[in-house]
């Protein structure tokens, strides 16, 4: 069957185009109602219906092809009902591209208080003003139906880390029921949904989860659950015992996971798709993306450095503006800090993820992978107080970070 066959009878569907060597790296066409979207992609992560700093034409220019957005804070603030009046998220955010929306069971788990867990749902007081709400399963799809994404999330009960085998057989049960009841009260047509996979950190929990959820076929299955406070190296095992139990013609999606780093190793694993708040939570906070690690724009040492954060990178602030200018807006507390440093770290993860997806279609992503960690995780080549003008050559230090 054609691609255009099947997008006329399925809203998201997946084409697979390249595997790379040695590894289980991917490239891949996502399509959804608004757009194609190239794989491997990051997403970033708009959780109150704005990408923090950032509006949608400057997104766009960044080279964002999917954000996300958050059903918990959605649903307790405007509302779905409101969301859906002004045209579904899409009009409301005035964003034309693909947009996912998670379930909310992450933040009803990590933020609401008074949790009550049971095989039908979960009641929670909200984190804004302690009203009583329930999120069941049908509740969820019904709400992300009302804001009108691309694609939608089951709704599912991630465990902490460490927890328990028992703990987590009960939950990973439950997240399967209620994935089961998700894709029967599904109705919109022009939106797809997808399966989370939960077990934790253990491999036969994984393993099962992955079989049970692939015999359900959704249209797309995300990896929940990691990224909690286990060791990376847990992580990177886990999406090994997973992902090649997922549909291969399907999207795979990594949840929570947006260090460089991290990104690379996940499509390693095979991974087609990220998101985190962690990229523009950095940002915010003077944390600067660069191909030798994450500096601190707020340290003394670039107080007079006239270089751009990143050699070669064509975003706004390397572009235009020097790390002295951006270290001065901080310090100053200009909400244009938060703009430049933004867009500057979205849009390394955009160009690091074309990167991989051209290395995966040219047969050399070991190498490319091997390149980028070999620098990034090195000590961090920072530029002694006043020692760089643009161009100049950079002197080695250890981190003092």
């Amino acid at each position: 069957m054609s691609i255009e066959a099947t997008l006329t009878s399925h809203p998201v569907t997946f084409h697979l185009q390249a595997t790379g060597p040695r590894t289980g790296a991917r490239a891949g066409l996502l399509h959804t109602p608004h757009g194609t979207i190239p794989t491997p992609v990051f997403m970033p992560v708009g959780t109150q219906a704005t990408v923090k700093a950032l509006d949608p034409t400057e997104l766009k220019a960044l080279g964002a092809a999917i954000i996300l957005s958050n059903t918990y804070h959605l649903a307790l603030r405007p509302g779905p009902d409101l969301i859906a009046q002004l045209g579904g998220l899409h009009g409301f955010m005035g964003w034309p591209g693909p947009i996912l929306t998670d379930s909310g069971g992450f933040q009803v788990f990590s933020l609401a208080h008074r949790q009550s867990i049971d095989d039908d749902g979960v009641e929670f007081a909200s984190h804004l003003d302690g009203t009583p709400h329930r999120f069941a399963p049908e509740r969820v799809v019904a709400i992300q139906e009302a804001l009108g994404a691309d694609i939608a999330m089951v709704l599912d009960e991630p465990s902490p880390y460490p927890s328990e085998a028992a703990r987590l057989r009960v939950a990973l049960e439950r997240t399967h029921r209620w994935a089961e009841r998700c894709r029967a009260a599904h109705t919109r047509p022009d939106q797809g949904l997808f399966a989370i996979v939960q077990g934790g950190t253990m491999s036969a929990l994984r393993q099962a989860s992955a079989r049970f959820l692939a015999g359900l076929d959704f249209p797309g299955y995300a990896v929940g659950g990691l990224s909690l406070g286990e060791p990376k190296a847990l992580t990177y095992a886990m999406l090994e015992e997973t992902t090649p139990l997922l549909p291969a013609d399907k999207p795979r999606y990594l949840m929570g996971v947006g260090a460089p780093d991290d990104l690379l190793e996940g499509v390693a694993r095979g991974i087609d798709m990220f998101d985190c708040v962690l990229p523009t939570r950095v940002a915010r906070n003077g944390g600067l993306y660069t191909r030798r690690g994450r500096i601190n724009i707020r340290n003394a040492r670039y107080r007079d450095d006239f270089g751009p954060a990143a050699d070669g990178c064509d975003c706004l602030l390397c572009r235009d503006f020097s790390l002295a200018y951006l270290r001065h807006l901080f310090l100053a507390q200009e909400p244009l800090a938060y703009r430049l440093a933004t867009g500057h770290n979205v849009r390394f993860l955009v160009r690091l993820m074309a990167g991989a997806r051209e290395a995966i279609l040219s047969g050399r992503y070991p190498d490319y992978l091997d390149e980028f960690l070999e620098g990034y995780r090195a000590p961090v080549r920072e530029v002694g107080q006043g020692a760089r003008r643009r161009g100049a050559p950079v002197r080695i230090q250890q981190p003092r970070e």
